[in-house]
C-alpha cells in the first residue's frame, strides 16, 4: 500500500498515537518509515538572528526514541530534523514528503475545529491543503 512513510511528530500529546498509527499501516504495507520533527525559529527583531526556542537534546532524543519503537517493531526508520522559519513547518514537512517520495504523510492534529485552524494557522491544516499526497491526520 504505502512503502515510504513520512511520520512528522512534535511535543504534543498526540505523538504517541501517530507513532502508533504510523507502526500500523507500516507493518501493514512492510514501509519504510523517515520519522520528522521540524523546528521552528522564532523571529528574534530585525537585525538579530532568529532564535531556536527548542533544546536540541531534547528533539534528538524523541526523533531517536520513535525511530526505536519502529525498530523495535521490526519496521525500518529513519530520523530526521530539520529547521525553518516560524509558520513554515506545513511547507518543510510537505518538502520532506516529496524530496523523500513518502507515499503518505503522518501527523497529529490537537483537534481544533476547521474554523480555529484556519484562525490560527494548524500546521495540520496547511499540510492537507499543500499536499500532493495522501495525509493521515491522526487524533
Amino acid at each position: 500500500m504505502y512503502e515510504r512513510l513520512l511520520v512528522a511528530i512534535d511535543h504534543s500529546g498526540m505523538t504517541g498515537r501517530v507513532l502508533e498509527a504510523a507502526r500500523g499501516l507500516a507493518q501493514l504495507s512492510d514501509g519504510e518509515v523517515q520519522v520528522l520533527h521540524v523546528r521552528e525559529l522564532q523571529p528574534a527583531g530585525k537585525f538579530a538572528a532568529p532564535m531556536d526556542a527548542e533544546d536540541s537534546g531534547e528533539v534528538q532524543q524523541a526523533v531517536d526514541a520513535a525511530v526505536s519503537q519502529f525498530t523495535a517493531a521490526g519496521v525500518k526508520a529513519h530520523g530526521l530534523i530539520r529547521r525553518t522559519l516560524y509558520g513554515y513547518a506545513a511547507r518543510e514537512i510537505v518538502g520532506c514528503a516529496s524530496q523523500h517520495d513518502a507515499g503518505v504523510i503522518v501527523m497529529g492534529s490537537k483537534g481544533h475545529s476547521d474554523l480555529v485552524g484556519l484562525l490560527l494557522g494548524s500546521t495540520a491544516h496547511k499540510v492537507i491543503h499543500l499536499a500532493d499526497r495522501p495525509v493521515l491526520i491522526v487524533r
